[in-house]
């Protein structure tokens, strides 16, 4: 059974629709991002699968339960960090760890959390005092205290400085190792690129994409390269059967299916035309530019990726 298992989900607000037929799941030791545009229906999907808003229609469960009618009985077990750091601003975080930390039965050691994300220096230090990062750090904090099963992360390294993120980035990594389910929210796609195993991207109220990161990109994948002397890319594609594309002096890339084959035969071309290679790289779409493709607006027609699938090209749930 999923962790968090989403079916159909519809969300009104009177006469607006803002979220219509979404489903997806999450399992133990997974993380899965949901991500989408402002407006998208990320905010109305995820304060209804923690608890706090009933669906208008479909179904959700958290640990096989109804996140409304058994609040109470999955509260012990779910995490939740907003954005803004949640705690009181007079607390330090050690104060207010030990707080949340009596309402639960088993809960984590305030201490060891505070060495965990990094405030043992500021420790005892009041939270309005604290940087914008270290509330970021405390509000995981107090989302871990309780040894949860299941995590909400909102935004978790907004804020948050270089040497920072990569400790939030280890400790979400070891959520995953320790069988937490985990949905993360963020504009930061760099930051859902790294940590997520998959993603799901909502626009206007619906799921447009699902899956892993290579799922979303496809079969297809691109060889980046530079050579020492130009290349007569018609000849080229024509000989090899692919497409070249001239992206500066010197430079091309090259779309194609099948990566190690194509390396090789784009390699023993050049080696016949004498041409030397200066650098060769292979890779796919990032994150962001999937997401672009599948979000842009008629308004941003530079948002438009070369997949096809312009302004609002909807892709189904895998």
């Amino acid at each position: 059974m999923p962790a968090i298992e989403v079916e159909n989900l519809a969300v009104h607000f009177g006469a607006k629709e803002a979220v219509r037929d979404v489903s997806f799941s999450v399992g133990a030791g997974e993380i899965v991002a949901l991500l989408g545009p402002n407006g998208a229906g990320k905010t109305s999907t995820i304060e209804t699968t923690e608890g706090f808003r009933r669906p208008t229609r479909g179904t959700v469960r958290v640990l096989g339960l109804d996140p409304v009618d058994d609040h109470k009985r999955l509260i012990a077990s779910v995490g939740v960090m907003l954005q803004g750091s949640g705690t009181y601003p007079q607390l330090s975080p050690e104060r207010a760890l030990r707080l949340f930390a009596d309402y639960y039965e088993n809960p984590r050691s305030p201490g060891e959390l505070l060495e965990t994300v990094g405030l043992v220096e500021v420790g005892r230090t009041p939270a309005r005092r604290l940087s914008g990062g270290e509330r970021q750090r405390l509000s995981l904090a107090l989302s871990l205290v309780g040894r949860p099963r299941v995590v909400f992360l909102d935004e978790p390294t907004a804020g948050i400085d270089p040497s920072g993120r990569l400790m939030v980035r280890a400790i979400i990594s070891q959520l995953r190792e320790d069988g937490v389910a985990v949905v993360l929210t963020t504009h930061e796609l760099e930051e859902a690129e790294r940590l997520a195993d998959r993603v799901v991207i909502i626009a206007d109220g619906e799921v447009v994409a699902s899956g892993t990161l290579d799922e979303l990109r496809g079969k297809d994948r691109v060889i980046h390269l530079s050579t020492d002397t130009p290349i007569a890319i018609d000849e080229m594609a024509g000989d090899l059967g692919l497409t070249v594309v001239e992206e500066g002096h010197l430079r091309y890339r090259i779309p194609v299916a099948d990566l190690n084959g194509s390396i090789e035969q784009i390699c023993h071309w050049l080696s016949l035309h004498h041409h030397d290679l200066s650098s060769l790289s292979s890779g796919g779409q990032s994150l962001e530019e999937i997401f672009l493709a599948l979000t842009a607006t008629e308004e941003e027609p530079n948002s438009r990726s070369e997949t096809g699938r312009g302004s609002r090209g909807r892709r189904r749930s895998r």
